[in-house]
């Protein structure tokens, strides 16, 4: 990290060469060519495999990440990311026959081509610096797109190093990094660009929306959310007293998908209460502070906020609660409340407090989920099967774990992405490749069929109408009640009955029928 050159904002004045160069490349139509797509990620590859230790050094500095959590939620993570996309790559830019298509459609080729969208702007957020900046530069990579990265000012350390990676990895002229702080990120906004992609909190989120919309610039935006947990009164409760707990010492619990608060039935709350206690226990036997696994609060500004949220509840803390401002440490601290009012549910903490408040039932539960946020980025349900559909069907999120802590947004394949006010849009595995891929609608209509088209040409008169009538109008397969009467297909299959029953009736007629036909048939030949 020292051989490194310090985080350096961006003069405002030079944002616009910048966009103009990257915007230029891509109307060069280099960065189309599959080749070029697969070399440049496989540069990035070995810079970022060369550039390991640094990267882990930089994470300890920025977040006290220990090498373990490193290692598994950031460097691996891009490194398989960059795998998958190179192996699947040449897969994912083929054109595709669309679905749907009518016979006589089909003469006219109708495919879908994968096009870049075109110059492309991604802001990463601070708390995997890595995985959420260059997972999404990754994707537009594969799609053909070029880019300008901004990673996140409070992970500067961070910062620096995918700078060098980047510039010393890709070509420059397709693809740069460029920090800075809010002046910086208003100038890049200020400029035309084909999509945006945000990982980052809903009021900048909305921010960046409103300056896109000026341009109809489409954005792709990961935010946060309220995210709740609900543990029946059939669950394990040491099972998930373990899986919540574990979301919660991950990155000191900032993570976008960690539960935000969690809701257990009345009669297993003894029983949780006890069981993550022992779990907690067991994850930091010498305690949390000290402790290299457990990271810090990225900065004094959000250890302030999340000692604020917990400074004003009205809970009981049932354990934890110790913090150090020196050293931006925060002890994982549970929390029992008694209302969905209460500071720690209000707010998304996106930090180690683990508020925990007891309800009746799972409609209870259900209805204090759509109250504190109708549309989380995630969603965690502990039960039976019964009342884990029940949760389902009666609840939206952009994702949700049934019996675990965001395992939904651990796979690296599975798009993930929010809904409502947690986001829009999603990538990751070949959702990546597609979010910054336009899917272009292509037909090739042949000489030869001209005499078909004859009767879309003017004038218009009564004969062309019925000839148009014949060949396009459907008839509807249900009533003005909106009961289905099938039409022809069922009409042979039903043998002209009009309900299932009576074409029970008529094919249990009509077997007997065919039997006995059989029979008198085998009769003869003897």
């Amino acid at each position: 990290m020292d051989d490194l050159p310090p985080f350096t904002n961006i003069a405002v004045s030079d944002v616009p060469t910048v966009h103009d160069r990257i915007v230029k490349k891509f109307h060069s139509h280099q960065t189309r060519s599959l080749q070029y797509r697969l070399k440049q990620l496989r540069s990035l590859y070995w810079g970022i495999k060369d550039a390991e230790p640094a990267i882990l050094e930089a994470l300890q500095l920025d977040l006290g990440k220990g090498p373990y959590e490193a290692f598994l939620s950031e460097v691996n993570w891009v490194l398989n990311d960059i795998i998958f996309m190179s192996k699947n790559l040449e897969r994912f830019v083929k054109d595709e026959k669309p679905d749907d298509i009518e016979f006589t459609n089909k003469l006219m080729n109708p495919r879908i081509r994968k096009d870049p969208v075109g110059a492309v702007l991604i802001i990463g957020a601070y708390n995997f610096p890595i995985q959420l900046s260059l997972g999404p530069l990754i994707g537009a990579i594969a799609a053909g797109c070029t880019a300008v990265l901004k990673p996140s000012e409070n992970s500067p350390n961070s910062a620096r190093i995918m700078q060098h990676i980047v510039s010393e990895s890709l070509d420059r002229e397709a693809y740069e990094v460029v920090q800075g702080g809010i002046p910086e990120s208003t100038a890049l906004l200020e400029q035309k660009w084909d999509k945006i992609f945000y990982t980052g909190n809903d009021k900048v989120g909305t921010i960046i929306a409103r300056k896109a919309a000026e341009t109809l610039t489409p954005v792709v935006l990961e935010l946060g959310g309220r995210n709740p947990a609900i543990i029946s009164k059939h669950a394990d409760p040491r099972l998930a007293a373990r899986r919540l707990l574990f979301a919660k010492l991950h990155n000191a619990g900032q993570v976008c998908v960690s539960q935000n608060y969690i809701m257990v039935e009345k009669d297993i709350l003894p029983a949780f209460l006890q069981q993550l206690a022992i779990a907690l226990k067991e994850f930091q036997p010498q305690g949390a502070e000290g402790n290299k696994d457990y990271g810090k609060i990225v900065n004094e500004r959000q250890w302030a906020r999340l000692k604020g949220m917990l400074d004003s509840t009205h809970g009981k803390i049932v354990s934890g609660g110790r913090t150090n401002k020196n050293t931006l440490f925060f002890e994982p601290t549970v929390v029992q409340v008694d209302s969905i009012e209460d500071s720690l549910i209000k707010d998304e903490s996106f930090g180690p407090l683990i508020p925990v408040l007891p309800v009746a039932n799972i409609d209870e539960a259900i209805r204090n989920a759509n109250a504190v946020h109708a549309t989380p980025l995630g969603l965690y349900t502990f039960g039976n099967k019964q009342e884990t559909d029940k949760v389902l069907a009666q609840t939206r999120s952009g994702g949700a774990s049934v019996n675990d802590a965001f395992f939904h947004a651990s796979i690296p394949t599975l798009a993930f992405g929010g809904v409502g006010d947690s986001g829009q849009g999603a990538y990751r595995g070949k959702a990546s490749f597609d979010c910054f891929t336009h899917r272009r609608s292509i037909t090739h209509t042949p000489g030869w069929v001209e005499s078909m088209l004859d009767v879309r040409y003017p004038p218009y008169t009564e004969e062309k109408l019925k000839k148009l009538r014949k060949m396009q109008e459907k008839k509807p397969d249900f009533d003005r009640e909106g009961r289905v009467t099938g039409g022809w297909v069922w009409w042979t299959i039903g043998l002209g009955s009009k309900s299932a029953t009576g074409a029970g009736v008529r094919w249990a007629v009509l077997s007997a029928v065919l039997a006995v036909a059989v029979r008198i048939y085998r009769g003869r030949l003897v």
